[in-house]
């Protein structure tokens, strides 16, 4: 596990890797009253929360993003699935310190967050939503910058301000996903599917018949639920394992684009510019030189 910690007007950022090779239980306490929120840019998390004598579990993957209240008589332990490397985003606040911000801050945590603002137990459950595809990026762009040093602080802190207000107009959309656990159970299926198989996805037909949802139910289920079309999912899926396999690993840029699914290169190295801010050959060199 390595962790990154900021500071951002009163907030604790703390910006974690995990891609250990079996189960790892990490245990933290809160110190006093607080607001926290995490974001999850990949991975498969089990957190046990524990206190008066009660146990909770909340299971938290990729793409989700929630909100919590916690003080120092909760004990949180977050037992990490080693299936997928975890990359996640935490941020808290102590309450008191949210009499600091201007008006107009204290105005939005005080319409979206007041459940967590006038907490009645030790720990409340806020808000959890599946990311925007603004937020996705939010994130990806932490995890994957090559900036150092003060530019590299700036730059995080322009990220977690830009993540937090992402967050803070999703709250504050008034259109309600209302789905049955049933057809939820589904789309999720449809998910691990489609994120399994990237470089060669099944067809809208053809993964309707697997998870037994007709394609039309499909398509707008789940863009409602995980705020994104299935294949620009699968778009998202197909570059960040590319940028995984160029910053990680020997692979050429021919290699990476071909694994990934794209036959053109330039397609490929346009597609992954947009989202990155770099060609795949800059990554590339990039990790040959921290390699050499």
């Amino acid at each position: 596990m390595t962790t990154d910690i900021i500071e951002l007007n009163n907030f604790i950022v703390l910006i974690e890797q995990s891609n250990a090779e079996k189960t790892f239980v990490q245990k933290c306490e809160i110190d006093g009253d607080a607001v926290g929120f995490a974001f999850y840019g990949s991975g498969n998390v089990e957190l046990e929360i524990k206190h008066n004598n009660q146990t909770k579990y909340l299971t938290n993957t990729t793409g989700l993003a929630i909100s919590f209240f916690g003080n120092q008589k909760v004990e949180f332990a977050h037992k990490i699935a080693p299936d997928k490397p975890l990359q996640s985003i935490s941020i808290f606040t102590k309450l008191k310190n949210l009499h600091t911000l201007s008006q107009v801050e204290k105005e939005i945590f005080e319409k979206q967050l007041p459940e967590l603002l006038h907490p009645k137990e030790h720990f409340v459950k806020g808000p959890t939503h599946f990311m925007t595809l603004d937020m996705q990026l939010a994130v990806q762009k932490i995890f994957n910058t090559t900036y150092s040093g003060n530019t590299r602080l700036l730059f995080l802190k322009s990220q977690v301000n830009e993540l937090l207000a992402h967050y803070f107009a999703l709250l504050s959309d008034k259109r309600k996903v209302e789905l049955s656990e049933k057809d939820k159970e589904k789309l999720f299926q449809a998910k691990d599917i489609v994120s399994d198989q990237y470089s060669k996805p099944p067809t809208i037909s053809e993964l309707s018949k697997l998870i037994g949802l007709n394609s039309t139910k499909l398509k707008k289920n789940f863009k409602e639920l995980f705020g994104i079309p299935i294949f620009k999912y699968i778009h998202e899926e197909r570059l960040n394992k590319a940028y995984e396999l160029l910053s990680q690993s020997d692979k050429t840029v021919q290699e990476a684009a071909w694994e990934v699914g794209y036959e053109s290169l330039s397609s490929f190295s346009n597609a992954f510019q947009k989202k990155f801010g770099s060609r795949p050959n800059e990554v590339k060199k990039q990790f040959l030189s921290n390699k050499s």
